[in-house]
């Protein structure tokens, strides 16, 4: 083996986001595009005096992936590395799995070649996350330092070996991520009370979107929990996704929105994103917002063998409804709250300071890895059915009966221009709006939110723009950072109800005047009058 040394020039588009490095398929396939990136981060693991010998390797099994990984073994085996554990024969395995070999195994770091809930396949987009030793995504010192190596690398290390070769080098070894995730979760729930609960008729309805979640799910619903054989749908990995936009929204999965709302249902219906991070939930004839499925979470925690002897604390994204909040009070519980990014809660769960997390789109978590997890949740849920015996729609009436409803909805305006979106921000943040109307209330206050981490110090700014009114409504904006066509404003509106006689009304209609007031007071349709407004919740 020959390593060599390649001449190579910036590249100015490769700045990580929330998620990590994310761009069009097309611009990833760039000359030397993947190559300068992995580079640059390998740079700084050396730079930090990081150890950089043992890496994992994974990937949702979105188109490029299987191309891209012999390049990215010949990167890290000229670079030193002395060991490298692929995740999954065919790189397709959910995130959560390769947080979770990475922890196991006492690895360096690892890069998860993904791009999440955004389209896949030759138009669609890909993406690497750089992780930490931690099994979480890397903090904003090292991605700043990693965006700044980027624009002013010159050449890269890479060995000359074929792509064949690359695969077999004796420092490569494959591991069966199904088998060991299956095993962590099993550790963690009642499989042989969930298993009780499916012999009795319990019933689920799982979508994978023809991502990365159907091996997973086979093992852990059918195989090991014994659903019913159809319970998994969509099951096969396709490097394009089957054409679908893997994100489980409202939007962008009507199908199992429409089968448990409309159509026959099951006790539970649950959806997974491209890389089985993100989940949603449902029961017969009813949604649950990520904010509400968090609050049940933190509510029945003690029923799940893992958290039984309780929790160290919570945390939720700053856009997240306040629905955690109220819980976490009533059960002495600390309740934090982060930016939107989940190296935000990391470093808490790092701290000990908490066990259990979410965020706003379509997230949960634990202390068990760094990563949210969509399955760990739909366990969580199968989990707190079988100890119950009660379906979602009572779970749900019970904890809006004891605590109030914190109606919430999202909105997005995906893709747009930068330029406007920019404009609007700005809009929003220098207009005084204080004393303005708000439909029948007035705007109380607005606020710019920065964040500093209480467990290590690290700062945010311009986290987003928090705006109450009077009459208790809560907006929120932001930007978004996992977008890879213009740009992305997310728009957030919560409002607390203590009277149970409108707990049953829909989210958006019990929303509906307070976003047109945002939608008048922030001229929101005036800076896009054309976007297409994305509402996932």
């Amino acid at each position: 083996m020959r390593t060599i040394t390649v001449q190579t020039l910036p590249h100015a588009n490769q700045k990580p986001g929330t998620g990590g490095l994310r761009s069009r398929s097309r611009t990833f396939m760039q000359e030397n595009f993947l190559e300068n990136f992995m580079q640059s981060a390998l740079d700084v693991f050396k730079s930090k005096n990081m150890r950089a010998e043992f890496f994992v390797i994974a990937g949702d099994g979105r188109f490029l992936c299987r191309e891209f990984l012999p390049r990215i073994i010949k990167i890290l085996a000229a670079n030193g590395a002395k060991r490298i554990m692929i995740v999954g024969r065919d790189i397709t395995a959910p995130t959560p799995a390769a947080s979770h070999i990475i922890r196991k195994y006492r690895a360096d770091g690892g890069f998860v070649m993904s791009a999440s809930h955004n389209p896949g396949g030759i138009d669609g987009d890909f993406g690497i996350k750089v992780e930490m030793p931690n099994g979480g995504g890397a903090p904003e010192s090292f991605t700043d330092a990693l965006y700044a190596r980027t624009k002013e690398i010159k050449e890269y290390k890479t060995f000359d070996i074929s792509d064949d070769e690359a695969l077999a080098l004796p420092i490569v070894e494959f591991i069966d991520a199904t088998r060991d995730y299956a095993d962590l979760m099993e550790s963690m729930f009642d499989f042989p009370l969930i298993k009780k609960w499916f012999e009795k008729g319990g019933t689920i309805r799982f979508d994978a979107m023809w991502a990365s979640t159907g091996a997973a799910a086979r093992e852990i619903f059918i195989k090991r929990l014994g659903a019913p054989g159809n319970s998994v749908i969509r099951g096969e990995s396709k490097p394009d996704f089957g054409g679908l936009h893997p994100e489980p929204n409202l939007r962008y999965n009507p199908e199992i929105a429409n089968f448990m709302m409309n159509g026959p249902g099951a006790d539970l219906g649950a959806a997974c994103d491209g890389d089985g991070d993100r989940n949603m939930i449902f029961g017969r004839g009813i949604f649950v917002s990520p904010p509400d499925s968090l609050a049940i979470m933190t509510r029945h925690h003690k029923l799940i063998p893992y958290f039984a002897k309780g929790l160290s604390g919570v945390a939720r994204s700053i856009p997240t409804s306040s629905a955690v909040d109220l819980v976490a009070k009533k059960m002495g519980l600390d309740c934090y709250k982060v930016p939107t990014g989940w190296k935000w809660f990391a470093s808490l769960l790092d701290a000990g300071m908490i066990s259990l997390c979410g965020e706003e789109s379509f997230g949960q978590g634990g202390n068990y890895i760094r990563e949210k997890d969509a399955i760990f949740a739909i366990l969580f849920w199968l989990n707190i059915l079988a100890a119950t015996g009660k379906t979602v729609r009572e779970l749900m009436n019970e904890l809006w009966r004891d605590f109030g409803r914190v109606f919430y909805t999202q909105y997005s305006f995906e893709g747009v221009d930068a330029a406007r979106v920019a404009e609007l921000c700005e809009y929003i943040r220098t207009a005084d709006l204080v004393g303005a109307g708000f439909g029948k209330a007035k705007i109380k206050s607005k606020t710019e939110l920065a964040y500093t981490d209480p467990a290590t110090g690290a700062t945010a700014a311009n986290v987003g723009t928090e705006i109450l009114t009077t009459d208790g409504t809560r907006i929120f904006f932001r930007l978004s950072g996992t977008g890879t066509v213009g740009a992305t404003l997310r728009f957030y509106a919560e409002k607390f109800e203590p009277d149970a006689t409108k707990f049953g009304v829909d989210s958006r209609e019990y929303m509906r005047d307070a976003v047109a007031a945002a939608d008048r007071l922030f001229r929101i349709s005036e800076f896009f009058p054309d976007a297409e407004k994305t509402v996932a919740m």
